[in-house]
């Protein structure tokens, strides 16, 4: 298996720790990326990876290392601290740069047989909607199996988190791993995502954007044939 971890801050916390730890459980190949390091641009708005293709996105070159990582993938695991009740502003700006691949738009047919995992950390809350903030992407992208963890650590580095609480998140990456491994290559997009992939695929036969309509027409998708099954 390939997991890669993308990691919404540089420093290795608590929530880089209880990303690392699963990824090493569900074993194989690992790559990791740190954000803003890794790419630290923001999105200028300026819509050229809707209308004219992801290449044409200004910061397309910084930003293919981390696409080819999440494509040869079977799984993707994106973690964040809580900071004010949502993700990183470095998380934000690295999936603002993936909208082009929501189903409304490109989505690239690989994750639509992946499995996603968004993990979270704070002292006290925010766990909820910072996991949303990350797993809204996963599951527009078409990603069928999204995990969540979000861990009140009750501190403010891994090294002071309590025994009781170590062991809470030990279990709960041990269960978790077996879970990802037991599911790989046998998971499929539920009536949610093919319910949405439906409502897109409308969208699409009126031709709003012609770049994203002659994507989908390529595909086959206009027609019968569906990201997830095989050709």
């Amino acid at each position: 298996m390939k997991t890669v971890v993308i990691n919404g801050q540089n420093h290795k916390g608590s929530t880089y720790h209880i990303g690392i730890e699963l990824a090493e459980k569900i074993g194989g190949e690992i790559t990791e990326f740190f954000l803003p390091r890794d790419f630290g641009e923001f999105c200028v708005g300026c819509t050229s990876c809707f209308l004219n293709g992801e290449d044409t996105c200004p910061h397309a070159n910084k930003l293919k290392p981390i696409t080819d990582a999440m494509d040869e993938a079977d799984v993707i695991i994106l973690t964040s601290p809580v900071y004010v009740y949502h993700a990183t502003g470095a998380m934000k700006a690295l999936l603002d740069h993936y909208g082009f691949r929501w189903m409304v738009h490109r989505p690239e047919e690989k994750m639509f047989k992946k499995q996603g995992v968004v993990i979270s950390t704070a002292a006290g809350g925010g766990m909820k909607s910072t996991n949303k903030d990350m797993a809204d992407s996963l599951h527009y992208w078409g990603i069928p199996k999204i995990y969540k963890i979000g861990m009140a650590v009750a501190a403010i580095s891994w090294e002071k988190i309590s025994p009781k609480k170590m062991e809470k998140i030990h279990k709960e990456t041990d269960t978790l791993a077996k879970q990802i491994i037991a599911n790989n290559g046998k998971v499929k997009p539920g009536l949610k995502t093919k319910g949405f992939f439906g409502i897109c695929r409308l969208i699409q036969k009126s031709g709003y954007n012609p770049k994203d309509m002659e994507y989908w027409k390529e595909k086959g998708w206009l027609e019968k044939r569906r990201p997830w099954k095989e050709r």
